[in-house]
């Protein structure tokens, strides 16, 4: 959302290092990747090729924006558009409980309402400046959310990570995962703070 500190640790490599363990639990579903491959088509024509399996299109434009801004395309690999994470969050919630059904569509209109009242649009029809600073404001009680919308947040922020690890891109293209081969030599991290 904001540029990082040279030196500090960036948003990116933060979310590398999050566990995302509780994720599925919160869901109350297992996951299977089976039915979901990332698209290679733009997000618009991956949204024409897959019907929604539980978003309204207001929802699902909502989602999209939101999960892009979480972890966005950037030089060293593409966004959670690109990945499919919206569409991934879709099968998701379609398969879980209704009460988390009922949690998505209410932390859902939360974020519109609150968008409307702040830019008088809906949250996807907002400028990335307006939604970005939406999303630094319910953002600042992540660890102890107290309204919906902060704990919609940290919801969807959990399930983005988990969905773009788990795409094709975020494991092959972000984090250069080479599966199950074999290697001569294990040469650990490069970084020179980190060599002994």
């Amino acid at each position: 959302m904001a540029k990082e500190k040279k030196g500090e640790m960036t948003r990116r490599e933060a979310i590398k290092s999050i566990s995302v363990v509780a994720t599925l639990p919160v869901l109350g579903v297992a996951q299977d990747h089976s039915a979901h491959k990332p698209a290679k088509r733009t997000a618009q024509e991956s949204a024409a090729a897959q019907p929604l399996k539980f978003f309204t299109e207001e929802e699902m434009k909502t989602v999209t924006e939101i999960t892009e801004l979480i972890i966005p395309s950037d030089e060293s690999s593409p966004g959670a558009k690109a990945a499919g994470v919206s569409q991934y969050i879709d099968l998701i919630v379609s398969e879980s409980t209704d009460v988390t059904k009922q949690a998505w569509r209410d932390g859902l209109a939360a974020i519109n309402k609150m968008s409307r009242a702040r830019a008088g649009v809906a949250f996807a029809s907002a400028t990335v400046a307006q939604q970005t600073e939406l999303l630094k404001e319910i953002s600042k009680n992540e660890r102890a959310p107290q309204t919906i919308e902060e704990r919609f947040f940290r919801t969807i922020k959990n399930v983005t990570v988990d969905g773009y690890y788990t795409s094709e891109i975020g494991i092959h293209k972000e984090l250069r995962y080479k599966g199950n081969s074999y290697l001569k030599e294990f040469t650990g991290c490069t970084h020179p703070e980190h060599q002994s």
